[in-house]
């Protein structure tokens, strides 16, 4: 009989391909919502993705997704200015959140978009996880905990997502992770597990596939 550490090795190795797997089917553009009424009916189960304005949000999608151009990227923060949703194979849908905090943009959009971002994450059933993007360079800012303090009163359930990782020091990625966990420890809807990505050099895209994976497969045996 398999030992609990070769047992645990192969668990991942088939959560890696499972994610491998979903991410290999087509994806494409749905809908993009600038207004709750245009929301669709709800149906398959939804991962958001959400951080501070220029945090990598669309580029991640494009990594996870292989596709280059599938999400819109800009140097200008506040480029994504609605709810930009992607059917991923029939069995997930992507939603690439307006980016909070600083955007060039007049104010009153500004507080446009986050009255949608509030009411979306308050109200959608279908919602499963939001992923909140933290640049690994600057770590959990005050906008980042008010947004995932809001996440939790909305029983949203978030994991923490470390985006441009391959710009801070090999050596310092540890204590980073750790120091970041310590932070989301005890906050409502807080996942334990803080994943590191970058978005250039494919970093940690393999083990966000298996983690969304897993939320598609435990959707279908309920």
């Amino acid at each position: 009989m398999p030992d609990a550490a070769t047992l645990e090795r192969e668990e991942d190795a088939q959560a890696l391909e499972a994610g491998r797997l979903l991410f290999a089917r087509p994806c494409g553009f749905v809908l993009g919502v600038a207004d709750l009424a245009q929301l669709p009916d709800a149906g398959l189960p939804e991962v958001a993705f959400a951080g501070r304005s220029n945090v990598g949000k669309s580029s991640l999608i494009n990594a996870l997704t292989n596709r280059s151009e599938l999400a819109r990227t800009s140097r200008t923060p506040g480029r994504t200015q609605q709810l930009n949703m992607f059917d991923l194979g029939g069995r997930l849908v992507l939603v690439d959140l307006p980016g909070y905090g600083y955007a060039e943009a007049p104010k009153a959009a500004v507080a446009s978009w986050n009255r949608l971002l509030r009411d979306y994450l308050r109200g959608r059933s279908v919602l499963r996880r939001a992923c909140v993007l933290v640049d690994a360079r600057h770590g959990i800012k005050d906008l980042d905990r008010d947004f995932m303090t809001m996440l939790g009163e909305a029983a949203v359930a978030f994991q923490a997502v470390l985006t441009k990782v391959d710009q801070v020091r090999g050596d310092e990625r540890a204590s980073l992770v750790a120091g970041i966990a310590r932070a989301l420890a005890g906050m409502p809807g807080a996942h334990p597990e803080v994943l590191t990505t970058s978005a250039r050099d494919g970093l940690g895209i393999e083990r966000l596939r298996a983690a969304l994976a897993g939320l598609a497969a435990r959707e279908e045996e309920r």
